[in-house]
């Protein structure tokens, strides 16, 4: 098929205007609420905000491996092979590499798309991650479905193997046909937390590359005041050439009421870290993980970092079960090209190893539970 594989990415250049003193992405200030969802805009705030962009990723590697079973062996075989060695994308191989990739698109876009490539004759051969610009959802004639067209050259085309077509959206909105990102509501909190890291900068700047304010004060004597132009730029000369020596040590002398002052050495710096800490604490809450897996040191006792564990777990989970059923299509579509009719099923890694022990704990007290209801149904008897 290949049709998002072989069409060329149409590109709109805008011009913006930026002031000098305004951070680089002047898009995140231009974020209007409640709006249409800019791609541009998500991808520049991950690209600005290292947080954003570290949660995306970790939510991408939490979510974890995952293998499918068939009840056929031959078929076992068969999707164990393709799902190791399909084609991704051109560059890379696996359906895990698919998946990674897939979901990441899903969370900072609310929408992924993918397509299952065919050969010659029919038979899924790779798979494609396809970029959302050009790309178009519509109501199919049912009222149910969607479909998915192509812009081309100003033209709106309709994908011919929408069976092939792999579609995800998360958290949309009643009747909406696309989904919501996980970056939506972080345009403006990060944009607060732009402008005071831009600030600090230009502080730094100021502060740390130090500007002195020479003043020469000339007394009342009649001959000081008449020399006092060419005493001021005789003293300009010799700051400068004392400033300018570099690593040496060099002493700068004056006759008369010379005063050197830092610029700006009286002025406080404002404390950036209760602003900062409130947004990147609006932030974290948005992407459901725990501080410490972002570097973030902020107190917690042991017991709120096991709710917290917890609660990610039902993230991750939630997230499995948007992603299930496209693992299930691909496999479905191999398995039946070739020949078999079987079902496959999807089954996920446990999260982490506690998860390993708190299950083995579960069924520990499972065992112990039904062991004593027996003993109390013989007494009984």
């Amino acid at each position: 098929m290949g049709l998002f594989k072989n069409r060329k990415n149409e590109r709109v250049s805008m011009p913006v205007t930026q002031n000098a003193n305004r951070h680089p992405f002047g898009i995140i200030d231009g974020y209007v609420p409640l709006g249409a969802p800019c791609m541009r805009l998500y991808k520049a705030l991950r690209e600005a905000v290292p947080v954003i962009d570290a949660a995306v990723f970790k939510l991408v590697r939490l979510t974890g491996g995952f293998r499918v079973k068939c009840s056929d062996d031959a078929a076992q075989a068969a999707i164990d092979e393709f799902m190791e060695s399909v084609p991704v994308g051109g560059n890379r191989y696996g359906m895990a590499a698919f998946v990674s990739a897939y979901f990441e698109q899903l969370l900072t876009y609310g929408t992924a798309l993918g397509e299952i490539v065919t050969d010659s004759e029919g038979m899924p051969c790779a798979l494609f991650n396809a970029p959302l610009e050009g790309i178009e959802l519509k109501r199919a004639r049912n009222g149910f479905d969607i479909e998915v067209f192509v812009r081309r050259g100003g033209e709106l085309k309709k994908a011919p193997r929408q069976d092939l077509c792999l579609l995800s959206v998360l958290n949309p909105d009643a009747g909406a046909l696309t989904g919501n990102s996980l970056l939506k509501g972080m345009p403006f909190v990060s944009g607060i937390l732009l402008k005071i890291f831009e600030s600090i900068g230009a502080n730094w700047e100021r502060v740390g590359n130090l500007r002195f304010a020479v003043t020469y004060n000339p007394r009342n004597d009649p001959m000081d005041r008449a020399y006092a132009k060419d005493r001021a730029l005789q003293v300009a000369k010799e700051w400068g050439e004392a400033m300018q020596s570099g690593s040496q040590i060099k002493d700068f002398v004056a006759v008369g009421d010379v005063q050197i002052k830092v610029i700006g050495a009286d002025n406080q710096i404002l404390d950036s870290d209760v602003p900062v800490r409130q947004m990147l604490e609006q932030i974290v809450a948005k992407t459901g993980l725990p501080p410490f897996m972002l570097g973030l040191s902020w107190s917690s006792t042991e017991r709120m970092s096991s709710q917290q564990a917890d609660v990610l777990t039902s993230e991750l989970e939630a997230y499995r079960r948007i992603l299930t059923p496209v693992i299930r299509k691909i496999c479905i579509a191999y398995l039946r090209g070739r020949g078999f009719s079987c079902n496959p099923a999807v089954i996920w890694d446990n999260i982490t190893l506690q998860d390993e022990v708190e299950l083995s704990r579960a069924r520990l007290y499972n065992a112990q539970a039904e062991k004593l209801e027996a003993e109390n149904k013989k007494r009984g008897e």
